[in-house]
């Protein structure tokens, strides 16, 4: 399905209907005011309104003190440089790409390995079925726990569907992929293993398992592995970016140079623009104190904040993306089609609902 647009008499365009694929994490509605008129929603005024009235205030009183006791203009030679501003918040943005693309490659090493193992269980036995039920549903658990890891949201498998507050301790409640956990599965969080990680045995065994009865020739087996291993390398990599913050020396002493710098903006600007020092001041400090917020922002990408990544519609974008392909599989297995051939409506029964009694009656194989 492509874009399609509602539109009025006049032909504009009022609301949009995005696409299936992404439905939750592409826009649904167009922007009616342009960015630069937006102060409230997505914007970062209101954390930083208060410093930069500050700001403003000390501005106005330099500007009265010197045209009312005595002159206390300064060269603007004096200005510290800025540089480590630009630095903050070029080093956030790299942690925000970066923390993205590795999602990427957990999504496509997900998106691989679930092909691979849809394709070659297709025409195996009812128990083997079962199996590989279980094993897609773990690939997109793993999707979850590595949100929830990133986000301090441990214990999942401790009581399925709650996740441990690290606040409190207490368990709060996450039914969003409860069903996808083996059963009887117990946790070693406790115990310093995360989830992840975890999981990933049961990916491993499965290879194992297919190879050795014959479901993957070697050097298919061998590209299994290598998904696998590509997506414990990005959850790794997205842990450091979550568990290594910039270092505190550097942010106070950017948090002082931007304070300082503020402080003195207006003595170098008191003798050549009088008052107009006072609008100045308050748009280049806007500027600045903005900028810092942002970076701020972008330093921890996996959290909740408007501007991190959307990773709660990410995932359950590819959850429906898989479960189709699941569905696909096990309807594709009632008659002996080819998955996406030969699909008659109304198909139900057969080998997909034997599948799913199975899978509930026994948990896993």
């Amino acid at each position: 399905m492509t874009n399609t647009f509602a539109t009025n008499q006049d032909g504009c365009h009022h609301q949009r209907t995005p696409t299936i694929p992404f439905a939750r994490t592409s826009r649904h509605k167009p922007r009616r005011w342009p960015l630069a008129l937006r102060f409230i929603k997505g914007a970062i005024h209101g954390a930083i309104i208060v410093p930069v009235l500050l700001h403003a205030a000390f501005a106005a009183l330099i500007v009265a003190l010197d045209h009312n006791v005595k002159d206390l203009g300064l060269p603007a030679s004096i200005i510290p440089s800025l540089s480590i501003v630009v630095f903050r918040n070029q080093t956030s943005y790299n942690r925000f790409w970066d923390g993205r693309n590795y999602l990427t490659v957990i999504i496509t090493s997900v998106r691989n390995l679930t092909r691979s193992f849809l394709a070659n269980s297709h025409r195996s036995s009812l128990a083997d079925r079962v199996g590989t039920d279980r094993i897609i549903r773990i690939l997109i658990a793993i999707l979850y726990a590595t949100k929830n890891h990133l986000r301090a949201g441990w214990g999942a498998e401790i009581i399925p569907g709650t996740a441990i507050n690290p606040s409190t301790g207490n368990a709060t409640l996450t039914p969003e992929y409860s069903d996808l956990l083996p059963r009887g599965l117990y946790g070693c969080d406790d115990r310093g293993l995360g989830l992840v990680l975890q999981l990933t045995f049961f990916i491993e065994q499965y290879i194992k398992k297919g190879t050795d009865n014959g479901w993957f020739h070697a050097p298919q087996a061998s590209q299994m592995q290598v998904q696998l291993n590509s997506m414990v390398d990005a959850y790794g990599k997205m842990e450091t970016i979550r568990l290594t913050p910039i270092p505190v020396a550097h942010l106070i002493h950017q948090k002082q140079v931007l304070a300082l710098f503020g402080g003195i903006l207006p003595f170098a600007l008191v003798d050549q623009m009088d008052y107009w020092a006072i609008p100045v001041v308050v748009l280049v400090m806007f500027t600045l104190y903005g900028i810092d917020a942002i970076a701020s922002q972008l330093e921890d990408p996996f959290g909740y904040d408007r501007a991190d990544i959307k990773t709660d519609f990410i995932v359950e974008d590819i959850r429906s993306e898989i479960s189709v392909l699941l569905e696909e599989w096990k309807k594709a297995g009632e008659h002996g089609y080819e998955m996406f051939v030969g699909r008659r409506q109304g198909a139900g029964g057969g080998d997909r609902g034997q599948i799913d009694r199975a899978d509930h009656a026994n948990g896993p194989p």
